[in-house]
């Protein structure tokens, strides 16, 4: 969904799946007690008429996210009635929440000091790839990961990174 009202009653069916980008922010963001002020999490919205849309938020100023689904998706979809702005320009929806037009190879050429992993079911565990370069620890690192859909495209095969999937970490 590019633009339009989220039915929030609705995010898994005609919210485009919608719910799968709520709870993978809500998982990076959020902890029993606040936000995890040295996350960014980055969606990209690409269903719907019109350009992809982008979506960013700053654990470190985000304000308002809280747990459940329902608000969580609220505070996003007040993104989607705003008209797009261009690409590569990041417009402040509310603190902490940013949104910018642009595709998965904005963000990636973006993240060019990072290093970025494709989490992927196929390949190894990402604790034991840490484990095989510690100079990883305390690094930039970026995750691109994908919803019912496999990733197409946006310059991942031959990017900084390899093929991993979520580990025990």
């Amino acid at each position: 969904m590019a633009r339009g009202k989220l039915p929030l009653n609705d995010l898994a069916g005609s919210g485009g799946r919608f719910d799968v980008l709520v709870r993978a922010t809500t998982a990076a963001l959020l902890t029993s007690h606040g936000l995890r002020e040295n996350v960014e999490v980055i969606l990209h919205l690409g269903g719907g008429p019109g350009p992809p849309r982008r979506l960013r938020l700053n654990g470190a100023t985000l304000r308002g996210l809280h747990a459940d689904e329902r608000s969580a998706a609220g505070m996003l979809g007040k993104a989607l009635l705003n008209p797009q702005p261009p690409r590569g320009q990041w417009r402040e929806v509310t603190p902490g929440l940013d949104e910018s037009g642009g595709a998965l190879a904005d963000t990636l050429r973006e993240w060019n000091k990072s290093t970025v992993f494709v989490l992927d079911a196929e390949a190894q565990p990402f604790d034991q790839t840490m484990a095989e370069q510690p100079e990883l620890e305390g690094s930039d690192l970026g995750f691109v990961l994908s919803d019912d859909q496999p990733l197409a495209g946006g310059g991942l095969r031959g990017d900084k990174g390899a093929r991993r999937r979520p580990g025990n970490t």
